[in-house]
């Protein structure tokens, strides 16, 4: 189905990011990848699907290597038809004691670098009047937890920004969408059970339990892989006038 066109997905050297990568080069889709630390064995998986596979370091909080990136993507595949915006951190503290150097940072990796990925691919998209740009979001930018004042503000203005590119391009055949996932086991909610079990001194199974007894009622773990094949439906016909929808994905989180 996506066979001639051309994802960029940041964050994408493993968790959600690579899971999606994964999902729209086995439906055809060439795929960049973007991200911190080894890559290439996920960009050696991504090739193993019979796709035209990139790699390019940008770090996200800096708007010069972004361009970089979008350049790059220009010269070495023809542009992004497919923009999946997921690199994200986080940091936990109340906000009397959180570190404005964390603050800065996670506004400028969370939400900052969406507004300049979208912003350099929209052109493009606009003259082949196609495009997907699906911003992976959160739960967390639909409601709120404690000592999460960063992510929670950097994600509603993912939703927000979502919101308005959305009616910007409403009459073109680009979508804007979000998708908002509850817990899903990637290595930034592994950190934070490692943390929980060290102060409850509870195994990584009671750790795991607790946290999705505390907000997610099917007390199952969201996958990367359903994730990734929600985006692809995004880029399918189906979905030509899926516009603006912040999806959640969350076992009934934000259902209560």
């Amino acid at each position: 189905m996506l066979k001639g066109k051309t994802a960029l997905v940041t964050g994408s050297t493993s968790g959600i990011g690579h899971g999606v990568a994964k999902c729209l080069a086995a439906h055809g889709a060439n795929v960049i990848l973007n991200g911190f630390g080894e890559y290439e064995a996920a960009k050696a998986e991504i090739a193993a699907l019979g796709v035209k596979a990139g790699y390019h370091g940008a770090d996200m909080s800096k708007p010069e290597e972004i361009e970089a990136m979008m350049a790059y993507a220009t010269q070495e595949f023809g542009g992004v038809d497919i923009l999946v915006n997921n690199a994200g951190i986080q940091h936990v503290a109340n906000v009397e004691d959180f570190p404005v150097t964390k603050w800065d940072a996670i506004i400028a990796i969370n939400l900052s670098s969406t507004f300049h990925t979208t912003r350099l691919a929209i052109p493009a998209m606009r003259e082949k009047n196609w495009g997907r740009v699906i911003n992976i979001a959160s739960t967390h930018g639909l409601v709120a937890s404690a000592q999460k004042s960063a992510y929670v503000s950097a994600k509603h203005g993912v939703i927000g920004f979502t919101k308005a590119v959305a009616l910007e391009t409403a009459t073109t055949g680009i979508t804007v969408n979000a998708i908002c996932p509850g817990w899903v086991l990637t290595p930034l909610v592994q950190k934070q059970l490692d943390a929980r079990g060290l102060a409850d001194g509870t195994d990584d199974a009671e750790s795991k339990r607790r946290l999705l007894a505390e907000k997610q009622p099917s007390l199952q773990f969201t996958t990367p892989e359903q994730l990734g094949e929600l985006t692809v439906f995004l880029c399918s016909p189906a979905a030509d006038n899926v516009k603006g929808v912040a999806w959640n994905v969350d076992g009934g989180w934000t259902a209560q």
